[in-house]
């Protein structure tokens, strides 16, 4: 898995937010970052707001999943991890410490790499390809909503033996905190309902990955 790190950030993105259940329905979460007079940052550049915020999400988090059957099993030990990663006063860190965090709680252990690690260049499609290629991968796994521009620059992938595939998911549904059940909450979300089976639940919904340019057509490779 590669941590994309090296691209610009763009405010108000899946890079600095999320969101939870409510009684009001979705709610998000942000990590207020610096911008004033940063225009086209890169994501590993953010810097973190000197405030309290984490305080505050988690004071939001009790406020809705108090009663949530996990919540306390696991509350103490996610506001631990967010309190040192924000100490590094990095986005990028924060993240990849996030996603660390719920990595071990659902089980995954795919190992994760930073692109800003790699020192690839290019834009785009090319950019993720020479990531690819500098790695050894021949397949890459994309979410759907870059089927745009992963059309656009598919000779960059075809010239390297590369083959694309779009992440397949049919979201599964569980006993939220509020009914009724509303998907596409945040990974806290299924942690704090349903607990050590969160990894069954998450993976329930993978489906086989499609091609590009397809409505769906099953590709032959194993689920990834």
């Amino acid at each position: 898995m590669i941590i994309l790190d090296d691209v610009q950030f763009s405010k108000q993105s899946w890079q600095q937010r999320n969101r939870i259940r409510t009684p009001n329905g979705l709610q998000y979460l942000s990590v207020p970052v610096k911008t004033a007079g940063r225009l086209g940052q890169k994501i590993l550049s953010c810097e973190l707001v000197e405030q309290p915020f984490v305080k505050k999400m988690v004071k939001s988090l009790w406020a809705n999943y108090a009663k949530a059957p996990f919540f306390e099993c696991v509350i103490g030990e996610l506001e631990a991890t967010m309190e040192l990663a924000v100490s590094t006063n990095s986005l990028v860190e924060f993240n990849c410490a996030l996603i660390s965090w719920m990595a071990n709680r659902l089980g995954v252990t795919t190992p994760m790499i930073r692109a800003s690690t790699l020192g690839v260049g290019g834009q785009r499609g090319e950019h993720v390809a020479t990531i690819c290629e500098s790695v050894g991968a021949d397949r890459y796994l994309s979410p759907s909503g870059s089927e745009g521009y992963l059309l656009e620059d598919k000779d960059a992938f075809e010239q390297r033996g590369i083959s694309v595939r779009l992440q397949v998911f049919e979201h599964p549904r569980y006993v939220q905190r509020f009914a009724p059940f509303i998907p596409y909450a945040c990974s806290l979300d299924l942690i704090f309902n349903v607990g050590p089976t969160a990894p069954e639940v998450m993976r329930s919904g993978r489906r086989p990955p499609r091609r590009l340019g397809s409505d769906y057509e099953v590709c032959p490779e194993v689920l990834i």
